[in-house]
C-alpha cells in the first residue's frame, strides 16, 4: 500500500511547498491555490516519486522503465504542450481585452500561468526522489 501512497502524499508536500512559497513571495490566492505551474513541480515530483519507489521495490525492471518514459513524458508536456497553452491565454486574453466593452464581459479570462520552467521541473522532480527516500526508509 506504501507504493501507491507515497507518491500521492509526496505530490501533496510539494504542493504545499508551493503554496508556502507564494504565502512568502505575497502572491497567494485562494483561487489560484489548485492551478497548474509555478515553483516547484507537484506532477514532476508525482511522477520521479513513482519512479523512484518502483526501482527501490525491484530495480531495474521493465516496470521501472516504464515510470521513467511516464515521467519524462510528464515533465516535458509540463513545459512544452502546457507552454503553448500558456501562450495561447495570453494572446487570447489580450484579444479579449481589446474588443468593446459590451463583448469583453462575454468572455472569460484565460489563465496564463499553466506551464512549468525547467527550474521547477528540475527541482519538483528532485523533491520527488529525495522525498520518496526519506518516506521509503523511514515507514
Amino acid at each position: 500500500m506504501k507504493y501507491f501512497l507515497i507518491p500521492l502524499i509526496i505530490s501533496v508536500i510539494v504542493h504545499g511547498i508551493k503554496l508556502v512559497l507564494d504565502i512568502a513571495k505575497g502572491r497567494f490566492s485562494w483561487h489560484k491555490a489548485g492551478h497548474y505551474g509555478g515553483m516547484p513541480s507537484s506532477h514532476a515530483a508525482l511522477v520521479t516519486s513513482l519512479a523512484t519507489i518502483i526501482y527501490l521495490n525491484q530495480g531495474l525492471s521493465a516496470t521501472f522503465g516504464l515510470a521513467v518514459v511516464l515521467a519524462i513524458i510528464v515533465m516535458r508536456d509540463a513545459i512544452g504542450f502546457r507552454g503553448y497553452l500558456s501562450e495561447h491565454g495570453r494572446i487570447l486574453n489580450k484579444l479579449i481585452k481589446d474588443l468593446p466593452d459590451e463583448e469583453e464581459y462575454k468572455y472569460p479570462v484565460l489563465q496564463e500561468t499553466i506551464a512549468h520552467t525547467w527550474a521547477q521541473i528540475a527541482v519538483g522532480g528532485l523533491l520527488g526522489i529525495i522525498l520518496t527516500l526519506i518516506l521509503f526508509l523511514t515507514i
